[in-house]
């Protein structure tokens, strides 16, 4: 999977890209054909932000949080990734199964 990482108003040191690419890399546990996944992180006063948006083979996935440190919005934000990965994942299967059962 390629992860594109960028900061706005924040630079992005090694430590927190290795902590973002060990992150989404669990989400190919669910759904192996991820194409790529852009992560945004943006500091604003108090607030600390990561939103993400991961492409997979047909449709694309949004998930962003916030919260006063950095490492709680990007783990806050991979959960929510991991739930609509596995939603997506699900609608797909539910789906041929429909056109399978249709065709019988």
């Amino acid at each position: 999977m390629q992860i594109s990482v960028s900061g706005h108003h924040i630079q992005i040191t090694q430590s927190i890209e290795a902590y973002i690419h060990k992150k989404l890399s669990r989400l190919e546990r669910h759904f192996q054909p991820i194409l790529s996944s852009q992560v945004i992180l943006t500091v604003d006063k108090n607030t600390q932000k990561a939103e993400s948006r991961v492409h997979i083979s047909g449709t694309e996935v949004f998930a962003e949080a916030e919260s006063d440190n950095l490492y709680t919005s990007i783990d806050k934000m991979t959960k929510k990734l991991d739930r609509k990965i596995v939603e997506v994942k699900r609608k797909l299967i539910s789906r041929r199964h429909v056109q399978t059962a249709l065709t019988e």
